[in-house]
Order: structure tokens, then sequence, then C-alpha cells
């Protein structure tokens, strides 16, 4: 019966030291998991560990806006033509500027499709030029070909709307060119 004992508390020894050691094993290599974010200037992230697993919040352009604020306090004591005065005044400023150091004026300098701010009011003058050439076009147009090519039998009125409407394209075209040179575009 001694054997017996002996050999149940061996046994059980064994199980006991590599029961303690596979717990420890377990409780030093749970490790978090290394992530390696790309760092810069404005960016941020934010880790939180739970029992139920990771939550990461991470932001490539943090802060996206950055602002700035002043204030200003003047006390003055106004000397006038009539004589005295005081004037107590406080401002205060707030202004946003984007990344590149440029202050937010509320508009873009670009729109959408990456034009200037240039290229937006030559296409609106460029638009106005060709409206107003198109109409001194058709007039011309209805004052010196209309009466020429309207006598013409059976076609005549179908020659007048094409002399008409080739006299508004004719003037839209020189309408642009001379708007893209008065308006240096």
């Amino acid at each position: 019966m001694t054997f017996f004992k002996w050999t149940v508390l061996g046994v059980g020894s064994v199980v006991a030291i590599a029961h303690i050691g596979v717990l420890g094993h377990i409780i030093t290599s749970t490790k978090v998991p290394v992530i390696n974010f790309p760092g810069g200037d404005y960016s941020s992230y934010k880790i939180e560990a739970g029992k139920e697993g990771y939550i990461i919040e991470y932001k490539a352009n943090d802060p996206a806006v950055l602002e700035s604020q002043r204030s200003l306090s003047s006390d003055k004591t106004k000397k006038g033509f009539f004589g005295g005065g005081s004037e107590s005044r406080n401002e205060w400023r707030r202004d946003q500027y984007t990344m590149d150091g440029t202050r937010n004026i509320g508009g873009a300098v670009e729109d959408g499709e990456g034009k200037s701010v240039k290229e937006i009011e030559c296409i609106v003058a460029d638009a106005g030029a060709r409206s107003q050439g198109a109409m001194a076009g058709t007039s011309i147009a209805a004052g010196v070909g209309v009466p020429a090519v309207i006598g013409i039998p059976y076609v005549g009125w179908l020659a007048a709307g094409w002399v008409s409407l080739l006299g508004g394209q004719i003037g839209s075209e020189a309408g642009s060119t001379v708007g893209s040179i008065f308006n240096d575009c």
C-alpha cells in the first residue's frame, strides 16, 4: 500500500507542478497585440481593452481644422473737440485654419472640381460674352441676311431660319474671342 501512496503522491505532485507552470505561462504570455499605426503630426488613436476584446479608434487627420482664439480689451479716454469721454471696448476673435496654414474665411479656394477662382471668373465672363455675341450676330443676320433669302420659293422660310442660326453661332464665337481678350483669360 505504501507503493500505491507514493505513486499517487508522485503523480499528483507532477500534475500540480505542471498545472502551476501552465498557469504561469498563460499569465505571463498574455500581451496586448502590437499595432503599428502610421504616425504623423495630426494623427491620434485611442485603444480600449476589455473582457470582450479591443476597441480601436484611429484618426489620420485629427484635428482637421485648427482653431485660434484671441481677445483684446482697451480702455481709452477720448479728448476730442468737446472734451472728455471714455470708451471701453472688448473684442473677441476666433479663427479657423486649414492644415496648410491659410485662414478659413467660410468658402473654398477651389471648387469641388479643382477650378480656381480665376478660372471660374473666366468661365462666367466667357458665358456672358458668348451670349452677347450670339444676340448681336442674330440681329445682324436678321437685318441683312434674312431679307436676301426669304424670297426663295418653297424654302425661303427655312433658309431664313438657317441664316439666323448661323449668324448667332458666328456671333457667339466672335463674342467669346473678344471677351477673352478684354477679361484677360
